[in-house]
């Protein structure tokens, strides 16, 4: 039976109108998409279709946060900031004993759940499985087809270990500690990578519709060229996006000037080289890249996904939104860790990516507001192929979308719809959220799942977690001296270029 809802006179915001003063409109959703966008008053849902009363409300197109990881949602706000790799050895789950599936689930939905409450309908999940169990994918899927969020997931892999490409591990880290240095993703032992990564794919593309695959590399300087080239394969064949980390940090630029000499020293020549390059490929973080490496993906296509949140968070830098605007980089925004950024919220996101790049370049110009408003859907939409299904409020697209409330202190009064939404909102004033047409979210509270027994389900996974993790951070404070000395070092080469505010005492 056709299911009709009419959302009923609000604001209904256009990347391509009055960004300020977006006119009120009917918007009429027939199953999971957008029929029709008309004059109030000019559009019915008949007899049977539900009316939602849109006065005194925006309609905005949901979120898609373009690089997110659900494995460490359990560890929100257990961090103080500290420099990446510190970080990366007590937040991820290769320091920790295999986790039970309950607590995947438990972690799984209640990541989801905070994106769906701020009005990120779709996420791209770049999740570690380690080690990698069936049973683990088939749990974590699940859990994103019962809350009902929209998934592009991917599992993070690597062939090399990190302890072998962060700078100056080895020669800091004294050798009886390095079978315990681990980072987000290490290798999985005697596992064909690229069959196994296929065999997952073709065992789940068809799991539910609103899931998605895609490929994840970690970052390309952890993958052997014959594992990036075959990713490139697995994606031509198939048709999947590839997300990788690129320049996080400036420990990943100054590897790839000693480690990629054969390729200028620059990860994304050796992208380049081996097929990862192009419109469905993206970069999360891209905050070290060069001059050169900017305009080259501008040249090829090539999505950068900002995350300045837990780059601030993980003392990485300042990412060159400026230059990427300028150049016409493609330009998408992740909402990444809860451990490290620690909320899934894309109105700081958003702000964020507009402040930042305020202060590193003083000229006057973009991103503007509205800019960041259309990075946080249709870019982000893009780096899926999806930016015409979703991230816009067009006939034919997906009713992936939000209601905010317009008689909330951070409109009123109501003077731009774009800069309030970027620089005032914060996520109090979302009160409707629809994912496929289906009300996920009513009056802040999800439908999809009883949130008090999930709380109840939290309440007995969190003891054995809470256990595991003071063992992993005992265990690495016995390495946070070393580990610090080689940030020091790293701190005090020339990777040309420099992307912090401030400058470390070596620099």
């Amino acid at each position: 039976m056709t299911k009709l809802i009419l959302i009923k006179g609000g604001r209904v915001y256009d990347h391509d109108g009055d960004t300020d003063q977006p006119p009120y409109a009917d918007l009429l959703i027939v199953d999971d998409r957008i029929s029709a966008v008309g004059k109030p008053g000019t559009l019915d849902a008949g007899p049977h279709g539900r009316v939602i009363d849109a006065r005194e409300r925006m309609v905005m197109p949901g979120f898609v946060s373009a690089h997110y990881h659900s494995h460490d949602v359990l560890h929100r706000g257990v961090f103080e900031p500290e420099p990446l790799d510190s970080w990366l050895m007590t937040a991820t789950p290769p320091s920790y004993p295999p986790r039970s599936l309950e607590e995947l689930r438990v972690r799984t939905l209640l990541g989801a759940i905070d994106c769906l409450r701020g009005g990120i309908t779709t996420i791209q999940d770049m999740a570690t499985i380690y080690p990698y169990s069936e049973d683990a994918v088939r749990t974590v899927l699940d859990a994103y087809a019962e809350v009902g969020i929209r998934c592009v997931f991917a599992m993070q892999v690597v062939d090399i270990t990190g302890l072998d490409t962060i700078p100056f591990w080895k020669e800091c880290v004294p050798e009886a500690f390095h079978k315990g240095v681990k980072v987000t993703v290490e290798p999985f032992e005697n596992v064909d990578l690229p069959k196994l990564l296929e065999d997952v794919y073709k065992a789940h593309k068809d799991r539910h519709p609103r899931i998605s695959w895609s490929l994840g590399p970690s970052t390309p300087e952890r993958c052997t060229q014959g594992l990036l080239e075959a990713m490139a394969d697995i994606s031509r064949r198939h048709g999947l996006p590839i997300y990788t980390h690129i320049y996080e940090n400036k420990a990943m630029a100054l590897a790839a000037r000693w480690k990629l000499k054969q390729y200028g020293g620059s990860l994304v020549n050796y992208l380049a080289a081996t097929g990862v390059v192009g419109p469905h490929v993206s970069l999360a973080h891209s905050v070290w890249l060069l001059e050169s490496e900017i305009d080259k993906l501008a040249e090829n296509g090539t999505n950068v996904v900002l995350c300045p949140a837990s780059n601030m968070k993980s003392k990485s830098g300042i990412a060159p939104v400026r230059e990427f605007v300028d150049r016409g980089v493609a330009v998408a925004i992740g909402t990444d860790n809860c451990s490290c950024s620690d909320t899934q919220n894309m109105f700081h996101s958003m702000k964020l990516f507009v402040g930042l790049s305020a202060v590193s370049k003083l000229e006057p110009g973009p991103p503007y507001a509205k800019d960041a408003l259309r990075a946080a859907t249709l870019g982000s939409a893009r780096t899926a192929g999806k930016e015409k299904e979703i991230g816009a409020l067009k006939p034919g697209m997906k009713a992936d979308l939000f209601l905010l409330d317009l008689t909330d202190p951070s409109y009123l009064p109501f003077n731009s719809a774009a800069r309030q939404t970027v620089f005032a909102e914060s996520g109090r004033a979302v009160r409707l959220v629809m994912v496929d047409g289906r009300a996920v979210v009513e009056d802040g509270r999800v439908t999809t799942l009883d949130e008090a027994a999930l709380r109840e389900s939290l309440a007995a996974v969190m003891p054995k977690l809470a256990q595991d993790r003071a063992r992993v951070l005992e265990q690495a404070q016995k390495i946070y001296p070393y580990i610090l000395e080689a940030d020091r070092r790293v701190w005090a080469e020339d990777v040309g270029t420099h992307r912090y505010l401030g400058r470390s005492p070596n620099a």
